[in-house]
């Protein structure tokens, strides 16, 4: 169980705001590259280009690493929502969410953030709820999109929408780790997500038909 997080302190105006956005990008930029296991409170304030005890005004490690990777759940979802209600259709939704779910690479830092933090989730009941909730918002976001391309005439579902969705994100997962380990491309882990999508829709989301649909009014 990660260790209780002091309060966290506010600063004054603007300022305050400004410097709490620098010290949890100095969060991310210590993470990417020490490892969550390997993080000390030094590494983030090297990063942040202060003193140890001026990091801990904002609360200790574990309150700021839990913040951060909050953060990355909401910049990660928000992105992927953005992407898919890009569209009307919901073929074209399905490849815009599937796309914007899969690394880019190793060194995609907003996944790696994510899976760094992960192996916390099996001891922290804090960590796991976060965890929960990334899953839960990104099976939603399929749910709802294959829902509304049975509506439009487009999908034949083999499965209930809900189950379907939780497949895709399992699988989402379990390939998000070979890409970020150099093992699989993002072309490939994208085509196997199409295969998978083709055998339980009835539609291929790389049909090049798919180009000719309108984006959303």
């Amino acid at each position: 169980m990660a260790a209780k997080s002091r309060g966290t302190k506010k600063g004054a105006g603007g300022g305050g705001s400004a410097r709490r956005a620098e010290l949890a990008e100095a969060v991310q930029r210590a993470l990417l590259t020490r490892g969550l296991e390997g993080l000390r409170l030094r590494d983030v304030a090297d990063e942040a280009g202060v003193t140890p005890a001026a990091v801990l005004y904002y609360g200790d490690l574990d309150a700021l690493v839990h913040e951060t990777y909050q953060q990355a759940i909401t910049r990660y979802s928000q992105d992927r929502e953005a992407a898919a209600d890009g569209f009307d259709d919901a073929r074209l939704k399905l490849r815009a969410c599937i796309d914007k779910g899969v690394a880019a690479g190793p060194d995609d830092a907003l996944t790696r953030l994510l899976f760094e933090y992960w192996p916390r989730c099996l001891r922290d009941a804090r960590a796991a709820a976060l965890d929960s909730s990334l899953t839960e918002r990104q099976i939603a976001v399929y749910a709802e999109i294959l829902t509304l391309g049975r509506a439009q005439g487009h999908f034949v579902l083999q499965d209930p929408p809900r189950l379907i969705a939780a497949n895709f994100v399992a699988m989402e997962d379990g390939y998000q780790m070979e890409v970020l380990a150099g093992r699989r491309t993002r072309a490939e882990v994208i085509a196997a997500l199409y295969s998978y999508a083709r055998a339980v829709t009835g539609h291929d989301p790389g049909a090049a038909g798919d180009d000719k649909a309108s984006p959303a009014s």
